[in-house]
């Protein structure tokens, strides 16, 4: 016999004074995500492939902004889902709100890749190549790796 889940509140419900978090999974506290350039070079979209190859990584678009995800709990964050460290918390979470957060979102996003075999239907379907395979491979900034002395 399955034990029901509780219904948590809705944002609308919510009592003066009582604070969303008290009530989530602490979602904004097991991943970050950065703005990355919308890829348009073969090598641009290798990038994102590359990215992709991690575990743990995804890459969505969201309004026509390109983002790179990365699903990491913070490492102060305590099994009831509240900060181990909230007293010195970094200033990005000091200013960080519920007004806009993603409590009651669906996680919907115009992109979604997990993985880079999705991403590469994607560029096929558009017509990009994702990969650099069989392109010309640029110099890096190492040293050629040198011969070794012949045997004797």
């Amino acid at each position: 016999m399955s034990v029901p889940r509780l219904q948590r509140p809705r944002r609308q419900d919510m009592r003066p004074g009582e604070s969303l978090c008290d009530h989530c999974t602490a979602k904004c506290c097991k991943y970050f995500a950065l703005p990355i350039d919308t890829p348009e070079s073969r090598e641009e979209f290798d990038y994102i492939r590359w990215y992709l190859l991690h575990e743990r990584a995804s890459v969505y678009v969201d309004d026509g902004t390109w983002h790179l995800l990365i699903h990491t709990p913070c490492r102060h964050l305590r099994p009831s889902n509240l900060c181990g460290i909230y007293e010195t918390r970094p200033q990005i979470c000091r200013e960080y709100t519920t007004d806009g957060c993603e409590y009651d979102e669906n996680w919907t996003y115009q992109q979604y890749f997990e993985t880079p075999e999705q991403f590469d239907e994607y560029c096929e379907a558009i017509g990009r190549p994702s990969s650099i395979k069989g392109q010309k491979r640029r110099r890096g900034i190492r040293s050629p790796r040198p011969v070794g002395l012949p045997m004797v």
